[in-house]
């Protein structure tokens, strides 16, 4: 996560909605569809959106409790401040854990999408060998500077947006209704299939380390702020929309079967997309967005990871001290893809178990304590004690469904 400092002009809006729009929106979006097949399209709406409400307070309520705080106060501060130095260990192992699956599970992407890139132009290059090729010339990329990541990001950022718009609109454009309303399933159950998608909704909106980086940006300004929060939320989440228009208006629902039993990794996904849409314009535009979105979510990620744990364990900004910071950044996702090389889905549905704690129980133990110690004055999230509770109980939930989907405790479809 790139860091941001104040300036004498008023930031533009755009800037912070831009932020908290590209920290949300990532490689991540391409479990969704699989594993909302069961719930089918309505019911995973209705998923996204009670997600995206909770997730939109839980933020809301840690900058409830920054701006009792002096600008440039990191999340970590805060929450040793006010919850103490056990919630503190806590919350560190979870953003760490998060970070670090998030790595092996964009290297698992990567490997899997260059494979079918390099598929498309008649050359067979393993997924394990891609994925870990593509891992050093990240690695590399970010051991050189935060600078040669923001320039690299900036590229591959502005590619994705375009090809994003391609691509979306073209998907939009072969929608068929029988498809979306799943006709040809005359006595299909959807609800029992729903209460799995919710760890994975979570971890599609992740962006609360970026609310103290705000701050820096704008000042103790909650109105700016919460409008910042508000728009780059629903961004994402109009595009998560018409991402699963555009998938499951395409692909009939039983062929999402076949995608998970394969697992559900983005080359399987584009893989059906193709067959079904038999546009080669089309299937390359796939291709190409893909790659994108996994480049820009893996810089943005190996970099929060990197200057996480430089800043844990005290090395420096030396070339030996980016190295020995890069190894540890690298190598334990590296190890894991070349294992495991097929782990996307299960990866992001555990970085959502993790998220739970940093992402919604702290945030609303924070907001309670705050208002013990501060009153508030400055801003507060309005719904008193049942907001903090209803955020609470969503966290824990989440967890709690996580465990039991772990187990094979929940209806799977299958």
């Amino acid at each position: 996560m790139a860091t941001l400092t104040t300036t004498q002009t008023s930031p533009s809006l755009l800037g912070g909605v831009v932020i908290i729009g590209g920290t949300i929106i990532g490689a991540g979006m391409f479990s969704l569809p699989v594993v909302m097949s069961g719930a089918w399209f309505f019911w995973s709406m209705a998923a996204l959106v009670f997600t995206w409400f909770c997730m939109l307070h839980s933020g809301l309520m840690i900058l409830e409790a920054n701006l009792n705080y002096r600008i440039g106060s990191s999340f970590d501060t805060i929450t040793k401040d006010l919850l103490g130095k056990g919630w503190n260990i806590v919350n560190g192992i979870s953003i760490a854990f998060v970070l670090y699956i998030l790595t092996y599970a964009y290297i698992s992407a990567s490997g899997s999408i260059l494979h079918h890139t390099f598929a498309e132009m008649s050359l067979n290059v393993p997924a394990r060998a891609a994925g870990f090729a593509f891992a050093l010339l990240v690695a590399f990329v970010v051991w050189l500077s935060t600078k040669a990541v923001s320039r690299m990001t900036a590229i591959v950022l502005g590619a994705k947006v375009i090809t994003f718009f391609l691509t979306f609109g073209s998907l939009l454009g072969h929608v068929t209704p029988t498809t979306l309303f799943n006709v040809a399933e005359s006595h299909a159950s959807y609800t029992p299939y729903l209460l799995m998608t919710l760890p994975f909704c979570l971890a599609s909106f992740g962006y609360h380390g970026n609310v103290p980086s705000l701050m820096k940006y704008y000042g103790k300004d909650p109105r700016t702020i919460v409008k910042c929060l508000i728009y780059g939320t629903l961004l994402a989440l109009a595009l998560y929309s018409v991402w699963l228009l555009g998938t499951m208006g395409n692909i009939p629902r039983p062929e999402f079967i076949g995608i998970a039993q394969k697992g559900g990794n983005i080359d399987v996904l584009v893989q059906a997309l193709s067959g079904v849409l038999n546009s080669r314009s089309l299937d390359l535009l796939l291709v190409v967005f893909s790659n994108f979105a996994v480049a820009s979510s893996f810089l943005g990620v190996t970099l929060g990871l990197f200057d996480y744990l430089a800043d844990l364990f005290g090395l420096d900004d030396s070339a030996m001290g980016r190295f020995k910071t890069a190894l540890l950044t690298f190598v334990p996702p590296i190890v894991g893809g070349l294992l495991w090389p097929n782990g996307f889905l299960y990866a992001i549905g555990y970085a959502g178990l993790a998220a739970t704690i940093w992402a919604a129980i702290v945030p609303a133990l924070l907001a309670r304590k705050s208002r013990e110690r501060f009153g508030s004055p400055k801003f507060r999230v309005w719904g008193g004690k049942p907001m903090i509770a209803l955020i609470l109980v969503f966290g824990v939930g989440n967890a709690v469904i996580h465990i039991l989907s772990s187990f094979n405790l929940l209806p799977v479809y299958q």
